[in-house]
């Protein structure tokens, strides 16, 4: 399972998807779909994603999957 898996990840990388990093980046509402909010650890991490629980792609640079993510408040 782990070879098929690696094979069909390294095609679509050829082909030009690739995943988003989002974590401890800004909220941005264009690339980013807020589950929920929680109280952040930190002052510094307000407003910022604090989890990632679905993983957001592109394709060439064209946003395909908006990430669902946690954002710090």
């Amino acid at each position: 399972i782990q070879l098929v898996f690696n094979k069909l990840r390294s095609i679509l990388q050829a082909k030009g998807v690739k995943a988003m990093e989002s974590i401890h980046t800004d909220f941005d509402v264009e690339k980013h779909e807020a589950i929920t909010g929680i109280p952040a650890p930190s002052e510094d991490l307000k407003g910022k994603v604090l989890d990632e629980v679905v993983k957001g792609y592109y394709l060439n640079d064209k946003l395909i999957r908006f990430a669902k993510v946690v954002v710090g408040k």
